[in-house]
């Protein structure tokens, strides 16, 4: 999984680097004069929790929210 930045021009998104051709995409967009960046770090965590998922490393989510709760 790769993360890519970049921006719409003419309708259409240009990414700030290279992806192999034929690749899938998502794109998510903010509206308005909402946006996000991430930066190197925050990054890599997304990259890290995203690998975590991809090996099966989760947990149900009845048990998150009741670990959260147990919290307060």
């Amino acid at each position: 999984m790769v993360i890519a930045s970049g921006k719409v021009v003419d309708g259409r998104v240009e990414l700030d680097s290279e992806l192999p051709e034929g690749v899938s995409v998502t794109v998510l967009a903010r509206e308005g004069d909402e946006t996000f960046e991430a930066d190197a770090e925050t990054e890599r965590l997304l990259l890290d929790a995203i690998a975590q998922c991809e090996r099966g490393e989760t947990i149900p989510m009845a048990q998150l929210l009741g670990e959260l709760r147990d919290r307060e």
